[in-house]
């Protein structure tokens, strides 16, 4: 079976889907590599660590003759149109969000796993891509957010006089959400925490943080596998009031709610950033999906009445060495758990793969994507 590795094209993606490590292992299971020409180079991966490996380095199209092509972001059409028929596909495809990207696989006759529909089981952690991002995001943001701020995050007793705390609000207690209340301690901040599901709680107070509680008529906003879900209108109302109280505190926000293959929850709307402090922050986690606050753009720092909210939406790429080592171990896992006595199999009866295989051959099998097409 040959895989092929492509060279990440979207704007400031510095991440690369497989490293040389990978590589290496996975060469010994049978497995040949034909890799991009300077596809590891933005992640500190070069070409000759790859050839070092066991990888051939290619030009791009002749990665479209392999049997598995794996990369990082959601492919363009012009890539998708390039896959050979019967080739599978791995990437964080967004099946709904790219819709139309969906019909084009359908009409080359491609089958396709998204990491972002990976099953959340036990079994299925070290394959995790959701998780292993969202950890680097939550950490990185923390530290992005401390130097935006200009405030010391600790408390500190001086000649000059006491310098309090700085006051940090996260808002989703999922894996980025708990990183970032970890990062956030360990830099000495007043940490409160939110998550619309109560069982968190426990979580967020190892961690040394207080937890927000909004009173929940029980199992709103609990979805299944893990992830939140949307809430009730009754739900949003009381959520807002508490927010609104915490935001107008906190010198920094950090938001992670994020449901999949949906636009992101507006849980901070303009009049809760305008009762914020001059120089306070909001780090928007969710800000690929649209934002959580309704001032986020993608991409950009948007400057409102003093207040900072950074649109940043692949924190992970800031940092692409560790962030491309633990993608490439979450798809080595992957590649093992389809690998059988007789090579690389795609076992439907599995959970796992049955979760990610979205479409097989040009058929679409994913029930939420069938609706939307």
């Amino acid at each position: 079976m040959n895989i092929g590795v492509l060279k990440e094209t979207k704007t400031l993606e510095k991440r690369v889907a497989i490293i040389p490590s990978t590589v290496k292992d996975l060469t010994k299971k049978g497995y040949t590599f034909c890799v991009e020409k300077d596809a590891g180079n933005l992640s500190h991966y070069s070409n000759q660590s790859f050839i070092d490996a066991g990888a051939k380095l290619v030009e791009k199209n002749d990665v479209f003759n392999c049997d598995i092509v794996i990369k990082v972001n959601t492919p363009t059409e012009d890539e998708i149109r390039s896959l050979n028929s019967n080739s599978l596909l791995i990437s964080l495809f967004q099946t709904i969000k790219d819709i139309d990207l969906v019909k084009t696989l359908k009409e080359k006759q491609v089958s396709a796993f998204s990491l972002n529909l990976l099953p959340r089981t036990t079994l299925a952690q070290k394959m995790d891509v959701l998780s292993s991002q969202a950890s680097i995001a939550g950490y990185k943001a923390v530290l992005i957010g401390a130097n935006h701020i200009g405030k010391y995050m600790p408390l500190l007793m001086t000649p000059a006089g006491t310098i309090s705390p700085a006051r940090t609000l996260i808002i989703g207690a999922g894996v980025a959400g708990l990183q970032a209340i970890a990062t956030s301690k360990r830099l000495g901040s007043k940490v409160e925490a939110f998550d619309v599901r109560p069982e968190v709680k426990e979580q967020v107070e190892s961690l040394g943080a207080k937890f927000v509680e909004v009173e929940n008529d029980g199992g709103d906003g609990v979805g299944s596998g893990g992830y939140a879900k949307e809430t009730s209108e009754e739900y949003k109302k009381r959520q807002q009031e508490v927010m609104k109280e915490r935001i107008a505190k906190s010198d920094l926000v950090i938001t992670t709610a994020l449901v999949p293959n949906r636009p992101a929850p507006t849980l901070i709307p303009t009049s809760m950033v305008d009762l914020m402090q001059p120089g306070s922050v909001i780090m928007d986690l969710a800000a690929e999906n649209g934002g959580n606050c309704e001032l986020t753009t993608t991409d950009e720092v948007v400057h409102h009445n003093g207040i900072l909210i950074d649109g940043n939406s692949n924190f992970p790429s800031t940092m692409a060495t560790h962030a491309s080592q633990l993608f490439s171990k979450n798809i080595q896992a992957i590649i093992e758990h389809c690998h059988t006595e007789n090579g690389f199999e795609l076992n439907k009866e599995d959970e796992i793969i049955d979760g990610m295989l979205f479409i097989e051959k040009g058929e679409v099998r994913h029930e939420p994507t069938k609706e939307a097409l």
